[in-house]
């Protein structure tokens, strides 16, 4: 299993990027994924689910109404849309998978990350 994030960079606040994770060598059709970050020093955090069909969400509140999840099935790819970013959204953000609907962050797979840096 290969969970390929990206899109990661350098972006002033109030700005925008959207996060693409690319997954092979699982059945994407029918796998629940999630995103997570981490900022330095922090523990890692949960940001967004979404479910095997798309038509369920979650967000943590510090995103909720910023950020949006989606996935495209045919391209076996998850997206994370954030909008209005914070220096304080600044981490390195992952990409999950899991068959399970978790609440949790016990997540099967894991991609590798992606850097995202907000400046003031």
């Amino acid at each position: 299993v290969q969970l390929q994030a990206s899109g990661g960079g350098l972006v002033q606040a109030g700005g925008s990027l959207r996060l693409s994770c690319a997954a092979s060598g699982l059945t994407f059709r029918i796998v629940h994924m999630g995103w997570f970050r981490q900022a330095p020093g922090k523990e890692r955090e949960f940001v967004a689910r979404v479910n095997w069909s798309g038509s369920s969400t979650y967000y943590a509140d510090s995103v909720k109404g910023r950020f949006t999840i989606s996935r495209d099935n045919a391209k076996n790819t998850v997206y994370l849309q954030m909008s209005s970013l914070k220096p304080e959204d600044t981490a390195v953000y992952y990409c999950a998978a899991d068959y399970t609907w978790t609440t949790g962050d016990d997540y099967d797979y894991w991609g590798q990350g992606t850097q995202v840096t907000v400046s003031s």
